[in-house]
């Protein structure tokens, strides 16, 4: 690579200037960009307040691409509260892609758009979360993500709280039909369950038919993601809501030629392609969830030392962070 696709300058605007800048001249908030680039509204807010004191290497980078997004010009270096700019040979992708990633969005457009009833399934790190709450920020959209611990009771105010609608303390069957009428009269929503596995077991299906129920008599598109335990526990426990399914995704993770596609641009030395590959795409323990954080790593130390090719020993060393 050219000597000049890496400098360092000084500016008088640093990355927090132009996004205050940003926020007071399109009267956003700072809530809209944290949940545009996934971040919490405290991080972002004590970032550009100057008061962050955690490594900012990856939060610059989305804020970095978020103005290049916004503003449709190609930004090429994210600007440090010092007013460093770090060149690399391009920024990364807020969102890639994948073949995994444009099945999810389309079985989301597709229940969206024809009131359908959606499965999404996939291994953890496959990058099926990021891809529903990218679809999430889309008009009309409200989604939720399950655990364990989660009550009947607290399915129903959670699906409340994400749409708006005042909590209120009547019994579990008159709040679901408060949602059902919300969701006829705002009509064209589509409500997302992430980590919906999490919700069934053999002994009790009480939840799943809470969402069956406001599926059945809404007009609403409705996605249920997770594990690929899923399919397997919906066929075996809820033949009612197997037999309304109408659009399905599981996913298969990424190709080696997805992964090139996801390292255009760097300068990667071979030895490292085929490593990233491997963390990747292996099938025991491969994921995007892997790539990405290894990645993170190894941009920390070549911003640190102000070089731009990823290498075998960058990514070893990154891996000693991780496990750290």
């Amino acid at each position: 690579m050219e000597a000049a696709a890496k400098t360092y300058t000084y500016e008088s605007k640093t990355l927090a200037d132009k996004v205050n800048e940003f926020i007071q001249s399109k009267g956003k908030t700072i809530t809209e960009i944290a949940s545009t680039i996934n971040y919490s509204r405290s991080t972002v807010s004590r970032y550009l307040s100057g008061k962050y004191d955690s490594d900012a290497t990856e939060l610059e980078s989305k804020l970095t691409a978020f103005l290049a997004e916004v503003s449709g010009e190609e930004l090429s270096a994210a600007t440090t509260e010092q007013g460093r700019v770090v060149n690399f040979s391009k920024q990364r992708k807020s969102f890639f892609e994948s073949r995994d990633a444009q099945n999810i969005i389309g079985v989301c457009s597709s229940c969206q758009e024809y009131i359908g009833l959606g499965i999404v399934v996939g291994k953890s790190g496959f990058g099926k979360t990021h891809a529903l709450k990218y679809y999430s920020k889309m008009p009309r959209v409200a989604y939720i993500e399950c655990d364990d611990t989660m009550s009947s009771r607290d399915l129903v105010e959670a699906i409340e709280r994400t749409l708006g609608i005042p909590t209120t303390y009547g019994t579990i069957w008159k709040r679901v039909n408060g949602i059902r009428e919300f969701f006829n009269v705002n009509r064209g929503y589509l409500l997302i369950i992430d980590e919906a596995d999490k919700l069934i077991n053999k002994y009790t299906q009480k939840k799943m038919e809470i969402l069956r129920a406001i599926f059945d008599q809404s007009d609403i598109g409705m996605v249920i993601a997770g594990e690929p335990k899923l399919e397997a526990q919906i066929k075996s426990y809820l033949t009612r809501f197997a037999n309304r399914v109408d659009f399905y995704a599981s996913l298969k993770g990424l190709s080696d030629k997805e992964v090139e596609g996801f390292l255009e641009g760097y300068e990667v030395e071979v030895d490292a392609l085929a490593e990233l590959k491997a963390r990747a795409c292996n099938t025991q323990t491969g994921c995007f969830r892997l790539l990405d954080r290894t990645l993170n790593n190894v941009f920390r130390i070549l911003k640190e030392r102000g070089n731009d090719t990823i290498t075998l020993n960058t990514i070893n060393q990154a891996s000693n962070m991780m496990m750290l």
